[in-house]
């Protein structure tokens, strides 16, 4: 674990204007616990969180992804998923060494406020995270998790979240009867919650033709993965049978793409679901939309569905299965890359915020 104690501060305005700050020690409240974050990943689905740092609407409250770890008259502190150790407690229940899976901030180190501890794990009940969505509030021991194996350890934060969506996503598409879409087209087919996405998909008895929508540079890759029925590249979706009824799942919320499709397939476009923002930079050139409203997918809400109809035990066994289904899969998906430090960290951010990142590879960062 590491001695340096640091974060990085993120302009809540300009994401891509972030530093390398000092984060001393200070007193822990009563019942807190201090964490040490061993090992996080970066990825697109980090800019998204960026994007929608500030409220927008997506909480059904006036807070955003910025409030998890900061105040609000304070630099933004992105969350990312990975796995840390507790180094300092004043809570008898979550003790010094407890190893954790969740949510944290871009730093070294991090202070929660368990809440609501069990065998599994524990709420944190910072008072600014109870009205956000507890999803994200959740952390979970290590030694409690169902589902994970330690040859594991490393695609854990760089897919199982991603994962998570795109089985969400699977779901809602089942449960509408996939729009009564003969195709599904996935845009940022190489993104990881696409690959996770199609791979659900893939293991239905009855489906659509999975279509993977891609760069130009990222075509030889997506079909490598095998996960996908045909890869359509960008520049070529005005070739396809505009005839064929069909549903979008948009990864990275590029808006010209989406106006490609959109204008292309025009009524026989059923659905078009909006997951990220990754393409934070691109404009909309005001461009009119043939077909369907564009609508937002929120995973929080859909696993709250589920969990509502299912119970929580049914939800976490089915997602374990399906999960364990996944990860076998994820070296031949896949490579790790691993950096270190606080140097490293804010290049990682700052590589992956100018989409610099390199699709075929997991970035994880031990601080």
């Amino acid at each position: 674990m590491t001695t340096q104690r640091w974060a990085i501060d993120i302009d809540r305005d300009q994401i891509a204007d972030a530093q390398i700050v000092d984060a001393p020690q200070t007193d822990l409240p009563e019942v807190a616990i201090e964490v040490t974050l061993d090992l996080y990943a970066m990825t697109a689905n980090n800019v998204t969180y960026a994007v929608f740092g500030k409220p927008m609407g997506l909480f059904g409250n006036d807070q955003g992804y910025w409030d998890f770890f900061a105040e609000r008259d304070a630099p933004g502190r992105l969350p990312v998923w990975g796995f840390a150790t507790v180094s300092r407690s004043a809570h008898a229940g979550v003790p010094v060494g407890t190893q954790l899976y969740g949510y944290f901030p871009m730093a070294s180190h991090a202070v929660l406020m368990p809440g609501k501890v069990g065998p599994h794990g524990f709420t944190d009940m910072t008072p600014r995270r109870t009205t956000l969505p507890v999803i994200y509030n959740q952390y979970q021991r290590i030694d409690a998790l169902g589902d994970y194996r330690a040859q594991d350890h490393d695609y854990w934060p760089v897919f199982r979240p991603l994962f998570l969506t795109g089985w969400l996503i699977a779901d809602q598409l089942e449960d509408e009867g996939d729009y009564a879409a003969q195709q599904i087209l996935i845009a940022s087919a190489s993104s990881k919650t696409a690959i996770g996405l199609a791979q659900v998909l893939g293991q239905r008895a009855s489906r659509p033709r999975i279509v993977g929508l891609t760069s130009a540079g990222n075509a030889a890759y997506v079909e490598s993965l095998g996960l996908y029925d045909t890869v359509i590249t960008y520049d070529a979706i005005g070739a396809m049978d505009a005839g064929i009824t069909s549903a979008m799942v948009d990864m990275a919320g590029n808006p010209q793409v989406a106006a490609s499709v959109h204008n292309h397939f025009k009524d026989a476009l059923k659905a078009s679901i909006v997951v990220g923002k990754s393409h934070w930079d691109s404009t909309d050139d005001g461009t009119s939309l043939a077909g369907p409203p564009r609508q937002m997918f929120f995973a929080p809400g859909r696993s709250d569905k589920r969990i509502g109809e299912w119970g929580s035990d049914t939800f976490r066994q089915k997602l374990e299965a399906a999960w364990l289904g996944f990860v076998d899969l994820a070296p031949r998906l896949l490579g790790i890359e691993k950096r270190e430090g606080a140097d490293a960290a804010l290049a990682a951010y700052t590589e992956t915020v100018e989409g610099r990142a390199d699709a075929r590879t997991g970035l994880v960062i031990v601080p």
